[in-house]
């Protein structure tokens, strides 16, 4: 939307800013999990099994070829639409066994899609699984934290064997600002989460927001 031509950029340097924007988010997910309780640390073994193992098959695959303007709002559109269907899920249980965090593990896997967002996909496989608002939002964020703060120890370690250009690290510091600023100011609604029908304003926005950027079109001169 700002016009950046951010799909010409290396796919390496694209999958290093996302993932800083991942870690500025950490602390304020720390603090999230800390509210509800970290949960079996076994079974989050089993939410952070799929996305490592995928990732380390399909990842080099998935910067080459994918993280233009219209995979990301495909991404966004078809994980908003996903969501949506979850509030109509019916509430069976309000315990997640390790059937669950496994399936939430891989659904988190489908986030390394340019796009697609880990907590909403975590959070829509729990609820297709049956459980209810309240345990799959707590899921989610149990389910998120490993995840994260392994990808942004990988793509740390990856940048100190190969440093960046010091203008993208200022860019890379701003972004990470910018997201442990809104992951702070969002703490107070993830409450929200566990009242029915409140995903589907969180959903709603995603769809939106794919359609409109697709609408836009890459800026002028950009190859997707």
């Amino acid at each position: 939307m700002l016009g950046w031509e951010y799909a010409g950029l290396a796919p390496e340097v694209r999958k290093t800013f996302e993932v800083a924007l991942h870690a500025g988010s950490a602390p304020a997910l720390c603090v999230a999990v800390r509210r509800c309780g970290f949960g079996p640390l076994g079974r989050l073994g089993l939410t952070l099994l799929p996305p490592a193992v995928i990732g380390g098959l399909f990842e080099s695959a998935i910067e080459r070829r994918l993280g233009g303007t219209a995979s990301v709002c495909a991404g966004q559109v078809a994980g908003g639409m996903a969501l949506l269907l979850t509030d109509f899920a019916p509430e069976r249980r309000g315990s997640p066994g390790a059937g669950d965090h496994l399936a939430v593990g891989l659904a988190q896997a489908a986030a390394l899609l340019p796009g697609v967002s880990r907590s909403g996909a975590a959070l829509t496989a729990g609820r297709l699984r049956g459980l209810s608002r309240s345990a799959a939002a707590r899921l989610s964020l149990r389910a998120a934290l490993p995840v994260t703060l392994a990808a942004g120890a990988l793509e740390g370690t990856r940048m100190a064997r190969t440093p960046l250009a010091p203008k993208l690290n200022v860019s890379l510091a701003a972004g990470c600002a910018a997201a442990l600023a809104s992951s702070v100011a969002s703490l107070p609604l993830l409450s929200t989460l566990e009242r029915p029908g409140a995903v589907r304003v969180l959903a709603l926005y995603r769809i939106a927001l794919g359609v409109t950027v697709l609408a836009l079109g890459p800026p002028p001169g950009q190859v997707e």
